[in-house]
């Protein structure tokens, strides 16, 4: 069982990635936010304890206080401060190439998908856990 950290600011997927990842039981703790700039403290108090990071973060692009973006741009200053290797997943509703080309900026980006999330993908990225 894995930590995980769903950065999404949109409601109505929240409370559907919620329920999916209740129903399939993969994650023992998972933070749910709309707010990258709480992510991002949150990481830095916590870059140092290993137990606490998370394995994984989910991140949509398209948020008003911090895009997704801006928050990939600070977490790849943080990230080598880190005691854990987090893996970032974006899942998002953009399907522009010159987004899924950006995405690749950033080494920790494990994949670039779009949404809706479905059992199969949610599947495959707990496979990849370990």
């Amino acid at each position: 069982m894995s930590r995980l950290i769903v950065l999404d600011d949109n409601q109505i997927e929240l409370f559907i990635i919620k329920k999916m990842l209740m129903k399939y039981k993969v994650f023992e703790d998972t933070l749910y936010s709309s707010d990258g700039k709480n992510i991002l403290k949150f990481l830095e108090v916590n870059k140092s304890k290993k137990n606490s990071l998370p394995e994984l973060i989910f991140i949509d692009l398209d948020m008003p206080k911090l895009s997704g973006w801006h928050f990939l741009d600070r977490l790849k200053s943080l990230y080598p401060e880190l005691r854990k290797a987090i893996r970032v997943y974006i899942i998002t509703s953009s399907i522009d190439p010159r987004d899924i080309k950006r995405s690749d900026n950033y080494p920790f980006v494990k994949s670039y998908l779009i949404k809706p999330l479905t059992k199969e993908v949610i599947e495959s990225i707990v496979q990849n856990i370990n």
